[in-house]
């Protein structure tokens, strides 16, 4: 069943016409060549053609009704359901039987094996971040590595330990470390904080503690992560821009170069957490920089002398070269050697990773007593770990083509930081070098990842115990070295500030809060400060007056683009935004100012000419009375009324609003539009709709706008659909006049017949 729409343009004095002509412009083909022309003035009016549409009834949706239908479609079970359900909970049933062991099947080892390689000493580095021993480190890379080969829809995505993610989790880890009563300089359990360990053990040390805290964090993390994924929440993602997730990766990245540089110099200064610790740290550096170990500077130096021109030439010639140099894991198993026959430890004093145990440990149960302190702190990590997850699967999948699930994204990551939480792992997700890694050296699909686990299983069970003379300084080099594509979006705000001002301003805001307040206040301003700046976009949007392309129905900015027509009389306005209850104010004030009308001020003169006219209306009674040669002029002049006497002269009689870009407006949108109809229209000058969308148009009809006015709501499907109907309506009225100025009037007859 259809209705009638809600535009009926036709105002009355049209109604009487036999028809309606159809318009006689018609669009050439040398359209460039006719905008670059001279215009003419003023093109000659245009029978205006009567346009009707009739709207789609609405679906009539009841909620309880959507909700049942939802729920059966759910509850619905059946062979077929059953399958589609696992099929969709674990998408490797449905690859896994389709895989090709003939061409995909060596791309896979080939990427495992790098990517494992490089996950080593990634691992052990990140762990030091994570205030972690780097045999968690491993643990964490190798069991999320197992189950997100089961639950990822993304085929590139490497999970494991992720530099932004290890910071907040250290953070959040220290700060409980202190609460607890646990000395940042000493591994000893303090006297009276004795807490029973997770799994029996008996009393539990500095380290022990550590990790409770940090499994807990993961348990909580994945929880937030699959009930986001199992409430269909992906779409949360968007709110994270690319400029704001650029600058709290950058913010991030200079805290954690920060933390890392005490190991670089062999410095061992006290911790700092909260608003400050960046500044703070780097007071402290200088201040105690007369005890460098020397052997650790030397060591960190030589390091990075050699790993970044090599990871350069990795960058460089990535194209070219089969395999990247593993140089990070190649600099770990030199610097242990050396570390060990020359016995740094005992001669230099220098920090080692020390014994590092073989094997896997009973699974434990997260300390719920710590649910309460820790669930602030897993929020901004669920959101930073699934935000990275998410966009970089969506990336690959566009470039690889094909389809990524965001909502089993989410349920994915969120499994892989709640199962390995028993198995006393940290919080993990996709990680950017390892991916990138991946995706170059060639992986096919997750089947790499389980190539990746294998090789990480090979550290557990057997090689763990060689890192024992590793140096942290050497962790230290690789974390910081891993950065560089962080650090590197500073040499790219120069184009994003050509590009969009606001977004690098989102950047630089992000990058500042998380750097010198924390990054999980940080990460928050970063969200709020960007929504602000999508509110001014909509607050202050570009408002234009609207010139005609010669011969054509196309109307842009004036001040835009040259040579322009303007249409006598007619005056177009285009409001860049939907006009809602925080641009009200703008709306008005753009609009009085591109049109130079002010209805209010306009109004205000006319009232107090009123009050003048009546004035000099009753003192000149006597006068034009007495006079016989008068009596025509007198009688004129009190049949007017004194607002006829004082109308302003404008210099246009239709005004035209272009509602193209409005996709929505409020209720106090259309009070203002309500106002603004009835300021123009105690000018004379009548307003008109154009462009405005479905939703719009009825919105317009149900608010009541312009009820009873000419007929018809008056809303247009086009700018130049209101243009004509504008032109029509006025030669109608000029004609209308016209008549009634030539007739004689019946009182000025009377007069003369009596003379």
């Amino acid at each position: 069943m259809h209705m009638n729409a809600a535009l009926h343009v036709i105002p009355a004095l049209l109604l009487s016409l036999p028809g309606a002509m159809e318009d006689k412009s018609s669009q050439t083909s040398g359209l460039s060549k006719d905008v670059q022309s001279s215009l003419t003035p003023e093109e000659p009016p245009v029978d205006f053609m009567h346009i009707k549409l009739e709207e789609n009834e609405p679906i009539d949706v009841r909620t309880k009704d959507f909700i049942l239908k939802k729920a059966r479609e759910v509850c619905k079970c059946n062979h077929q359901t059953i399958i589609t359900f696992f099929c969709q909970l674990f998408p490797v049933l449905d690859w896994l039987p389709r895989y090709n062991i003939k061409t995909q099947l060596l791309g896979d080892i080939i990427s495992g094996l790098l990517v494992g390689i490089v996950a080593i000493p990634q691992s052990i580095s990140y762990s030091l971040l994570a205030s972690q021993d780097p045999i968690y480190g491993i643990y964490t890379n190798f069991f999320c590595s197992i189950i997100y080969v089961a639950m990822a829809t993304s085929r590139h995505n490497s999970v494991g330990s992720f530099g932004v993610l290890c910071l907040m989790i250290g953070q959040s880890v220290n700060r409980h470390l202190q609460l607890a009563g646990y000395d940042d300089n000493t591994d000893s359990l303090l006297v009276g904080n004795a807490t029973s360990s997770g799994n029996g053990t008996g009393t539990c040390d500095r380290s022990c503690y550590a990790i409770t805290v940090a499994l807990t964090l993961s348990f909580l993390v994945g929880l937030y992560q699959i009930l986001l994924g199992v409430l269909q929440l992906g779409f949360l993602s968007v709110y994270l821009s690319e400029p704001l997730l650029s600058g709290f990766v950058a913010g991030s990245s200079l805290t954690i170069i920060t933390s890392q540089m005490k190991y670089l110099l062999g410095l061992n200064i006290p911790r700092h957490e909260g608003v400050g610790s960046f500044i703070l740290t780097w007071v402290d550096l200088f201040r105690y920089i007369p005890n460098t170990n020397i052997c650790d500077l030397v060591t960190s130096l030589v390091a990075l002398a050699i790993i970044i021109p090599v990871k350069m030439i990795n960058d460089r010639y990535k194209d070219k070269m089969k395999a990247p140099v593993p140089i990070e894991l190649l600099v770990v198993i030199i610097a242990t050697v050396v570390s060990y026959y020359f016995k740094f430890e005992e001669r230099y004093k220098s920090s080692v990773c020390g014994a590092i145990p073989t094997g896997f440990r009973k699974p434990t149960l997260p300390d719920t007593k710590l649910f309460s302190s820790l669930a602030v702190d897993a929020l901004p990590i669920a959101i930073i770990g699934f935000a990275m997850t998410v966009s970089l699967a969506e990336i690959f999948g566009k470039k690889h083509g094909y389809a990524v699930r965001a909502n089993q994204e989410m349920i994915a990551i969120g499994m892989c930081n709640l199962v390995p939480s028993f198995f006393y792992c940290f919080a993990s997700s996709a990680a950017l070098t390892k991916t990138l890694l991946k995706e170059s050296t060639g992986t096919q699909t997750q089947l790499s990842s389980l190539v990746t686990s294998l090789v990480l299983l090979l550290v557990l069970l057997w090689i763990a115990p060689l890192f024992y003379s590793l140096q942290t300084a050497i962790l230290g080099v690789v974390t910081i070295v891993n950065l560089r594509g962080g650090l590197r979006t500073f040499c790219e705000t120069p184009r994003m500030w050509q590009l969009s001002k606001l977004d690098t301003a989102v950047w630089w805001t992000t990058m500042l809060a998380s750097t010198l307040i924390t990054t999980e206040i940080g990460l928050l301003v970063g969200v709020c400060f960007a929504l602000l700046c999508i509110i001014f976009r909509t607050q202050r949007p570009r408002a234009a007056l609207l010139g005609k392309v010669s011969n054509t129905e196309i109307y842009e900015d004036q001040s835009a683009y040259k040579q322009l027509s303007s249409i006598a009389n007619i005056k177009i306005f285009r409001f860049g935004s939907s006009l809602y209850y925080a641009n009200k104010d703008y709306f008005k004030t753009a609009l009085y100012q591109k049109t130079g009308v002010n209805p209010i001020l306009l109004a205000a003169r006319h009232q107090r000419a009123v009050t003048q006219a009546k004035a000099d209306t009753g003192n000149r009674k006597s006068v034009f009375n007495s006079v016989f040669g008068c009596l025509k002029s007198s009688k004129k002049h009190m049949g007017k009324s004194p607002a006829d006497v004082c109308l302003p002269s404008l210099d246009m009689h239709t005004l035209i609003l272009d509602c193209g870009a409005m996709q929505f407006i409020d209720t106090t949108g259309l009070s203002v539009l309500k106002e603004t109809h009835r300021d123009f229209q105690e000018l004379g000058v009548q307003l008109l709709l154009a462009n405005c969308n479905p939703l719009l148009r009825r919105r317009l009809r149900d608010g009541g706008w312009a009820a009873g006015a000419h007929g018809g709501q008056l809303a247009f499907h086009s700018v130049h659909h209101a243009v004509q109907f504008a032109q029509q309506w006025h030669r109608e009225q000029q004609e209308s006049k016209e008549r009634r100025d030539a007739d004689p009037d019946p009182e000025d007859m009377s007069v003369q017949a009596s003379l």
